[in-house]
Parts: structure tokens; sequence; C-alpha cells
């Protein structure tokens, strides 16, 4: 506290309990929307450039196998076999990576420019206002 000023006085400043309710609610939906959106268009986009020829880097073709130590535990062999029949696993992973990436960043940048034009002012009523300086064009 200051010299000149007691706790007694001060009002107490309101607190923000964070983002409104329905801001999570869409986040929420985004996390989910977003990832199944992305494995739908990555599957479409391998099952179409496999049936077109596309130059499709072999390694990521071919049907994935699980490590020996797999074989010898029927409870680990049960939950990850059904990944094995998938031939073109990999190749689905890494462009549902890529439409994951892709999305996020367009839904952030249009975030960031609906927040630019309709959020809170810069300056709150507490801040100093912005100086008003006057340059002059500096001549020889």
């Amino acid at each position: 506290m200051g010299k000149y000023t007691s706790s007694s006085r001060q009002r107490p400043t309101p607190k923000s309990d964070g983002p409104h309710a329905i801001w999570r609610g869409i986040g929420c939906l985004m996390m989910l929307i977003i990832p199944a959106i992305s494995i739908a268009a990555g599957v479409a986009t391998i099952d179409y450039g496999v049936q077109h020829n596309w130059p499709i880097p072999y390694q990521l073709l071919i049907a994935p196998s699980l490590p020996n130590f797999f074989y010898k535990s029927s409870g680990l062999l049960t939950i990850f076999y059904p990944l094995t029949q998938i031939q073109y696993l990999y190749a689905y992973i890494a462009i549902s990576i890529l439409y994951i990436m892709l999305l996020g960043g367009v839904i952030s940048l249009i975030y960031a420019f609906i927040y630019r034009f309709a959020g809170p002012s810069r300056y709150s009523p507490l801040d100093a206002p912005p100086p008003k300086i006057k340059t002059k064009r500096y001549t020889r």
C-alpha cells in the first residue's frame, strides 16, 4: 500500500472469470470438428490421389506393421491389430495432420480479424491517452 492511501478506501476491482461460456463451448466443438473434418478430407485426398496416380511416396503407402512385443501380448494385439488392416494409414495420418494445421491456421486468422474489428478497444479508461506528437519534416 502507498504512504497516503489505506486499503479500506479502495474499491475492489471486478475480476474477470475468463471468456464467456459460449466461447468455451465453441472451442470445445472446434477441438472435435477440426480433426474429424481433416481426417475425412485426408482419406478422400489419398484415395483420390491413389486412383489418379499422384506421386505419393511409397513409404506412406505401405501397410503398418507392429513391433514384436505386440504379438506377445494378447491385449495389445487385440487393440492395435485393426490398425494393421488399414492400407494407407501412414498417408492418411500425414495428410490429416497437414489439414489440421491448415484449418487451424485459417480459423485463427479469421478469429484474429474479427477480434481486431469487433473486440474491445485498445485502451481502457484507466490508461493514459496516447501521446500527440507532431513531428516536422527535417530539411537542410
